[in-house]
C-alpha cells in the first residue's frame, strides 16, 4: 500500500486515496476466495481459542463450514434469507460464518451482551429463519425467536433438548464436492449485517456487501498472530476474522470478559504481532503494573479505532513499543464496510486518523455547506464508489446517512492538515454550547488526560438554562492516585485559556465509564450516571 498518495484537487476540494488495480474480481464471493485459499493451504492454523483450548487448522474449518452450508441449503435458506448469529468469540462461530458465506446467505450478528429489548428490536428488523447462540443467551432471544418462528441452534453452554451446531456438522459424501454458491447479486450482494455502536440512539442493522469484504490488509502475513476482544458484531471482529483465513494469519480468540491482565497475558503466551483493541483498551493497559516492553516485546502492529486516544495515552504506550511505526490508527464507518483513514504514525501525528485508504473520497463541508481546503473545519463527507444497501428496514436514516451522490454524512467534525493527514476534532452531536461559545468534550479531555494520575476521562455538558453547557467530567483514575477533584477543576483553569471550557459543571471520580458493547465510551451513559449519583448525593 502507497502511503504518500493522498491527493487534494484545490478545485473539487476533494481528497483522494490511492487508486491501485483490483486484486480480486469484486464479483467473485468472498465465501468461494476463502473456500479456495484454505482449502489450498489445508495445515496452516487459522484459529486458536484460549478458552476451550481448541484449535482448527484451514482443512478442519473449511469441512466444517461445507457442511454447515449443505445443511442451510437443505433447511432451504437462500440468499434473500438472514441468519442469526449471537455469540462469543468460540470454536464453532467461524465455521458457521463461513458456512453463511459458502451458501450466500446474509448473517446478522448481535452483541451477546445486548438487553432483550435492543435483542427483540434487532431481530425484529432482519426477521432470521435461523439463529445460533450461546446457551446463556438464549433466555434473553427466545420471545423474538419464538414470534419469528426461528429455529435456534446453541454454540456453547448447550441447552437440554435443544439442537447444538455440532448436530451440523457430521460428514457427507456430497462434501468432497462441494462448489461454493454464486451470488446472484455480485458484488452489491449483502454478505453481513453487522450493528451501529447504539450511543445514539437504537442500534440500527447496517448492511455489509460483498465487494466491501474484498480488500487486501497489504501488511499481514501468514506469520502473523492476530488478537482482538472483538466480537463478530463489530467490524473489528469479523474483518479479523477474515484477515485469518484470507492471508493465512493465527487468530487467537478469547470466550472470556477483556481484562488488560488478560490481553497481556494472551500476548506474552501466543507471541501476538497484530494486536488490534479500542482506544480505552490501550488506556487500561497503562493502569496495571504488569505492562512493560518485554511482554510486549512481539508486537509488530498495534492498531486502535473507535474513538479518541488521548495524546498522553499514547506517547506512554509508545514506550512499551520495541520500535517507531508500530502504534498506529484508523478511522472508519461500519456503514463503509472498511476504513477511511489509516495513520501510520502517531509519533508525529498523534491527533490525526491518517491518510485515506484506498478508493476512499473525503470532503469537508463547514455549517454554510461551503466546502473547506486545508486546515478548515468541517463535517467529514466520505465516498467509496461502491453501492450500499443501507440499515435494514429504516430508509430514512439510510437517506440522511447517505445522501443522491453517494457521500455518507458521517456526523464527525474533523479536518486536514497540509500534509493530508485527516484529523478528527469531534461527533457533530457532541458538540457543547456554554455562554454562547461553541466547544467539543474531546477538547477538555485532552488537557484532562495530561494529568499523571488520570486514567480515563469523559467530558459532557450539564445544561443550564441562563448558560448553556457547562463541562462537566467523569474521571477514572490511576491506582494509589490521592488526587482530589478539585485538584482537576483547577489544572483545566491553569491550562485553558478560555473561560468557557472551563468545568463549570464540576468533576466526578469513578472506578469505570460506561461502554457500549464493542467498548466504546457512552457518553450519554455516562453523563446519565454523573446526573443520577449528583441527585443521590
Amino acid at each position: 500500500m502507497d502511503r504518500s498518495t493522498t491527493q487534494f484537487d484545490k478545485y473539487t476540494k476533494i481528497w483522494s486515496g490511492p487508486r491501485p488495480a483490483s486484486f480480486f474480481d469484486v464479483d467473485c464471493s468472498i465465501g468461494k476466495i476463502l473456500f479456495a485459499f484454505m482449502r489450498n493451504h489445508p495445515n496452516s492454523i487459522c484459529q486458536i481459542s484460549d478458552t476451550e483450548g481448541t484449535a482448527l487448522t484451514n482443512g478442519e474449518a473449511i469441512t466444517f463450514a461445507i457442511r454447515i452450508a449443505q445443511q442451510l441449503k437443505a433447511m432451504g435458506l437462500k440468499q434473500d434469507d438472514v441468519v442469526g448469529i449471537m455469540g462469543t468469540n468460540t470454536t464453532y462461530l467461524m465455521p458457521v460464518l463461513l458456512g453463511c458465506l459458502l451458501n450466500g446467505t446474509p448473517f446478522h450478528a448481535v452483541s451477546p451482551w445486548q438487553d432483550e429489548g435492543t435483542i427483540k428490536h434487532l431481530f425484529s428488523i432482519t426477521r432470521p429463519k435461523l439463529i445460533f447462540c450461546d446457551g446463556k443467551c438464549f433466555q434473553r432471544l427466545s420471545i423474538i425467536a419464538r414470534i419469528l418462528k426461528s429455529h435456534v441452534y446453541t454454540l456453547k453452554d448447550h441447552r437440554l433438548g435443544m439442537p447444538r451446531v455440532e448436530d451440523l456438522l457430521e460428514p457427507t459424501r456430497a462434501e468432497l464436492y462441494y462448489v461454493p454458491e454464486t451470488l446472484l447479486l455480485g458484488g452489491d450482494h449483502t454478505v453481513a449485517i453487522l450493528c451501529t455502536s447504539g450511543t445514539t440512539g437504537p442500534p440500527k442493522a447496517v448492511c455489509i456487501s460483498n465487494s466491501a469484504c474484498l480488500f487486501d490488509f497489504g501488511f499481514v502475513t501468514g506469520q502473523d498472530v492476530l488478537l482482538s476482544f472483538s466480537t463478530i458484531d463489530w467490524s473489528a471482529g469479523m474483518f479479523n476474522m477474515l484477515f485469518s483465513c484470507c492471508h493465512g494469519s493465527t487468530r487467537i480468540i478469547p470466550d472470556r470478559p477483556y481484562t488488560p491482565e488478560y490481553m497481556i497475558q494472551l500476548v506474552e503466551k501466543y507471541k501476538v504481532t497484530l494486536l488490534t483493541v479500542v482506544p480505552q483498551q490501550v488506556a487500561s493497559l497503562l493502569k496495571i503494573p504488569k505492562t512493560s516492553a518485554q511482554k510486549l516485546r512481539s508486537i509488530k502492529h498495534l492498531l486502535f479505532a473507535g474513538g479518541h486516544c488521548l495524546v498522553a495515552t499514547l506517547k506512554k504506550m509508545q514506550s512499551f513499543l520495541h520500535g517507531s511505526g508500530i502504534l498506529r490508527n484508523a478511522y472508519g464507518l461500519t456503514e463503509v464496510g472498511t476504513m477511511v483513514s489509516y495513520n501510520y504514525d502517531t509519533q508525529s501525528k498523534p491527533t490525526s486518523v491518517g491518510r485515506l485508504m484506498a478508493n476512499i473520497r473525503v470532503k469537508i463541508v463547514d455549517s454554510s455547506g461551503e466546502l473547506q481546503g486545508p486546515k478548515g473545519l468541517g463535517e467529514i463527507l466520505c465516498h467509496n464508489g461502491q453501492p450500499w444497501s443501507g440499515y435494514v428496514g429504516n430508509p430514512q436514516a439510510t437517506a440522511e446517512m447517505r445522501d443522491s451522490a453517494g457521500w455518507y454524512h458521517t456526523g464527525d467534525v474533523g479536518y486536514f492538515d497540509e500534509d493530508h493527514h485527516l484529523h478528527i476534532v469531534e461527533r457533530k452531536k457532541d458538540m457543547l454550547k456554554y455562554l454562547g461559545m461553541m466547544y467539543y468534550p474531546h477538547e477538555v479531555e485532552e488537557v484532562i488526560g495530561q494529568m499523571p494520575d488520570v486514567a480515563e476521562v469523559c467530558v459532557f455538558g450539564i445544561f443550564r438554562e441562563t448558560e448553556g453547557d457547562a463541562a462537566a467530567a467523569s474521571v477514572v483514575l490511576r491506582s494509589g492516585s490521592k488526587l482530589d477533584p478539585k485538584h482537576v477543576e483547577q489544572y483545566v483553569r491553569k491550562n485553558v485559556s478560555v473561560q468557557f471550557k472551563h468545568l463549570h459543571g464540576g468533576v466526578q471520580f469513578v472506578p469505570q465509564l460506561a461502554k457500549s458493547a464493542n467498548g466504546k465510551v457512552n457518553r450519554q451513559a455516562v453523563k446519565a450516571a454523573y446526573l443520577r449519583d449528583a441527585t443521590q448525593s
